[in-house]
């Protein structure tokens, strides 16, 4: 994991230790955060000695009675350090005020203004000021940044997420009576979720109490996960990936053919689809759990097999991806009854096309090949499919219903499954689930995985 937000020149000649306590615990890139004319030189020199660590540079909001235009030089100078990846902490703090509230709304847009002039994200501290943030931001066109140990409303969490800032959670989120913030954690869509520590502060439960350092990041991972109903691992990569997306510390994975979320592997297929729905998250992102499943080239059963391994090892093999598996019905043929032969439990998640796709029913071929089908229905009638799936066939929304039909017969669990846009008359899917005798899964909006 990345820890994204601490202050290592705080444990002055214990840092070493901190170090080797981090790497022992799976941290494998920290940020030590720049606050005030002192702390920013000595995160460089922290930085040249220990390839692990990373840093940014600023103002924090109490100190900015000291910025002037020497300092900024200073702040400009350091920022083209390599190791220097972004502008913080700066941001406003009307909690304490130990620099008053002009003083410091006039450091913030001084700072904003060379970050977004050098090219470089911005890690924001804003305490009992979110209002004033908002605005600043959205006056001075700054949209690449982090709101650093966010402790808003979940409303506050969504406006900082439309202006495009990822969302990092502290240790707080492990306090037993912190329910805003775990409420916030819960939501926070995964493209935007960050992972901090801000050590030597706010030491996660069970160390609550003792000083903070970046080795007690996965209790915070831990808390996070459970919340979100996914594994530490899963939370690992997700926001590793997010800051080196913002931070640019590594290089950015390429496209996956198979993919781990939870206990289960995903086969990434193929991109292509017969289906343009205005919801898909392909439109949107590269990214489903921190996995890219953008492809270069479409895999072959060979490469499949080889990415699996064991399929015992995993509760199902899925054929999913970000595009309709059924385009390459005998590669799924072949891959899934290897699977079967070498002990795997095997599922598609399927538009229903498969049968305009092939010109032919396709569901007896699979029988005993594919255990599990989950058919995305995604409306109650046909002129509602049409206008949110925009399918390559216009009257693809009664071949659907067929193939659930045709489904029941061959494959032993069939669900299908409808997002809840506004459009969409989930009663109605409901009863369609109902009188075709199948599971239902309603899936929200922008959650995937």
């Amino acid at each position: 994991m990345i820890d994204s937000h601490c202050h290592l020149e705080m444990f002055g000649e214990e840092i070493p230790e901190i170090i080797k306590n981090a790497s022992a615990a799976g941290i494998t890139k920290i940020l030590t955060i720049g606050s005030n004319i002192e702390s920013i030189e000595e995160t460089i020199r922290i930085t040249e000695q220990y390839p692990m660590v990373y840093a940014t540079v600023g103002i924090h909001p109490h100190e900015t009675k000291s910025l002037n235009d020497e300092v900024l030089k200073k702040i400009f100078e350091l920022s083209r350090h390599p190791k220097v990846v972004g502008i913080g902490e700066i941001g406003l703090d009307y909690h304490y005020e130990y620099s008053p509230r002009k003083v410091q709304q006039e450091a913030f847009i001084l700072q904003l203004n060379l970050a977004r002039d050098i090219g470089l994200p911005v890690v924001i501290h804003s305490r009992e000021a979110f209002d004033d943030t908002i605005s600043i931001l959205k006056e001075n066109n700054i949209n690449k940044g982090v709101m650093h140990c966010f402790s808003g409303s979940l409303s506050q969490a969504k406006k900082a997420i439309k202006l495009g800032f990822f969302i990092s959670i502290s240790g707080v989120v492990t306090f037993k009576n912190a329910k805003k913030i775990k409420e916030v954690a819960k939501y926070v869509p995964d493209d935007y979720l960050m992972i901090e520590t801000d050590a030597p502060y706010l030491a996660p439960e069970p160390m609550r109490g003792k000083r903070n350092e970046p080795a007690f990041l996965s209790y915070t991972a831990k808390a996070l996960a459970e919340l979100r109903g996914i594994t530490i691992e899963d939370i690992d990569r997700i926001t590793t990936l997010n800051a080196n997306r913002l931070f640019k510390i590594e290089n950015l994975p390429k496209g996956e053919i198979a993919y781990k979320i939870r206990n289960s592997l995903y086969l990434n297929v193929t991109n292509r689809c017969t289906n343009v729905c205005k919801f898909c998250i392909r439109f949107h992102t590269d990214y489903v759990k921190g996995h890219n499943l953008r492809l270069e080239r479409e895999p072959s059963a060979k490469e499949l097999i080889e990415a699996i391994g064991d399929p015992k090892k995993y509760k199902e093999i899925v054929f999913c991806g970000y595009g309709e598996p059924f385009l390459r019905l005998d590669l799924i043929k072949e891959v899934a009854k290897w699977v079967k032969e070498n002990g795997g439990y095997v599922r598609v998640n399927t538009n229903g096309h498969g049968n305009m796709i092939h010109n032919r029913k396709i569901l007896p071929e699979l029988a005993g090949l594919i255990d599990a089908v989950s058919i995305s229905l995604n409306a109650h009638d046909k002129e509602t499919y049409n206008k949110i799936c925009n399918p390559f066939k216009p009257d693809a929304y009664e071949e659907v219903i067929e193939f659930i039909k045709d489904a029941k017969k061959y494959i032993p669990s069939v669900q299908i499954t409808v997002v809840d846009l506004k459009e969409v008359d989930i009663k109605k899917c409901e009863e369609i689930a109902s009188s075709l005798d199948v599971k239902i899964k309603i899936r929200h909006l922008d959650e995937v995985g």
